[in-house]
């Protein structure tokens, strides 16, 4: 893990080069995701199947009902009750989230509406082939259902064609009916522009790779995404001297584990606490089954770091602009009206960035690389468009016309100045 120290030359040029090499990498346009994507929209499912095969040795890229079904009765218990639980707390916050149709009308009786609408339909990407995540199916769908889309599909890889009983489980709580086993790059083709088998969407939302980051990123323009950049993970520990080393390094190691690319970063003023952390960590990687991942993201992304002033990590947060920030500090509270960049913020000793992946209620599909400076996490709000519905008045039109036709005029534009004027009562 590098080590960097605030008081010591450039560091904040340190810092900026570590954060940027991490995402250039991110940010790379892979030549083959293009070509993979211009081969779906000219080849269909022929060229889907393809990349299966190729990719996830996969060949049943639509399963049925039968076979969901079988592998549903599988599940256990507990985890189909664990999926319950989260799932109805995920429903129930973004239940809060919906929004009010506006309506004004003004002294000249113009009406002006603001209404929202839902998408039509929208598909999410599910990340799977050697891992599986029923999580994400709930943080994708459930806003999505909240919000009235009526079409909702899910892309999910299945590594030789084996779906994972816990996601469908998943997908059947939040009512899908379009289950496609297909991932990376043309998964997002196919849903983007379609094929025989798969109706187009026009959405696509949902974490994934580089290839899948990049595939979105790709599709963009023909198909709405989710206004952020979706992945690969990141986390942001703030501790001092009242922390547990052993509760922070399991927390960097949580995040480090889902991604070679996943950045950890760990804040503090105390020097010997930052020591204890980084024993924790190489003690604990030992007792996880993803180690060799989770040791790749921490030796080649994850930062240690002392930094002297509180003013001086609140700086340093709102330029990483971490996708989850952990403030385990005892005066949590001195920071967080300051900090402005973050996908969100767990606060105190007990708020574990893992609690917010699952079932408190919060989303956990957050912005990443820097991308939390402009934009927030899946929320609601990502399954409508706003319509404005205007309606003018004939006392409206004359009276607040003539000073649209002088704007027009000045703009050179005097179709426009003309539309008005022949609407207005003559003289």
């Amino acid at each position: 893990m590098k080590i960097l120290k605030s008081n010591t030359n450039k560091f904040n040029h340190k810092l900026d080069q570590l954060l940027s090499n991490r995402r250039k990498k991110i940010r790379s346009k892979p030549v083959s995701t293009l070509n993979i994507i211009n081969d779906i929209k000219k080849n269909g499912d022929k060229a889907l199947l393809k990349y299966e095969k190729k990719f996830n040795n996969n060949l049943n890229i639509l399963p049925n009902s039968k076979q969901i079904t079988k592998l549903i009765s599988k599940l256990d218990k507990n985890t189909k009750q664990a999926i319950d639980i989260a799932f109805d707390r995920i429903y129930k916050f973004h239940s809060l989230q919906k929004f009010k149709n506006i309506s004004y009308t003004d002294e000249f009786k113009n009406k002006i509406e603001y209404k929202y609408l839902p998408l039509e339909s929208v598909a999410i990407y599910v990340p799977g082939s050697t891992v599986s995540y029923p999580s994400s199916v709930l943080m994708n769908a459930v806003p999505a259902m909240v919000a009235g889309v009526k079409r909702i599909i899910m892309i999910n890889p299945a590594y030789k064609g084996k779906q994972n009983p816990a996601v469908l489980y998943a997908a059947k709580k939040c009512k899908i009916k379009e289950i496609y086993s297909i991932g990376g790059p043309a998964a997002i083709a196919a849903a983007a522009y379609g094929t025989k088998k798969i109706k187009k969407v026009n959405k696509i939302v949902g974490p994934g790779n580089l290839f899948v980051a990049a595939a979105k990123k790709e599709v963009f323009g023909d198909v709405g995404i989710e206004g952020m950049t979706a992945g690969p993970s990141e986390i942001t520990v703030v501790c001092d001297k009242f922390s547990n080393a052993e509760w922070v390094a399991s927390d960097l190691i949580a995040q480090a584990e889902h991604d070679p690319l996943a950045q950890c970063i760990l804040i503090s003023k105390d020097k010997n606490l930052v020591d204890s952390v980084k024993l924790e960590i190489f003690k604990q990687l030992k007792n996880i089954s993803r180690n060799s991942i989770a040791k790749k993201s921490l030796m080649r992304h994850g930062i240690l770091m002392y930094v002297n002033s509180n003013k001086k990590i609140i700086e340093v947060i709102n330029k990483i602009a971490p996708e989850h920030l952990e403030l385990n500090v005892k005066n949590y509270k001195t920071f967080v009206s300051k900090i402005k960049n973050s996908g969100s913020i767990c606060l105190g000793k007990y708020a574990v960035m893992a609690m917010t992946d699952y079932n408190v209620g919060s989303n956990h599909i957050l912005p990443t690389n820097g991308s939390a400076k402009y934009s927030s996490g899946i929320s609601v709000n990502e399954f409508y468009k706003r319509i404005s519905y205007i309606k003018l008045s004939k006392k409206g039109i004359e009276s607040l016309g003539p000073s649209v036709i002088t704007l027009a005029n000045y703009e050179g534009l005097v179709g426009h100045a003309i539309s008005v004027k022949k609407r207005i009562r003559r003289k």
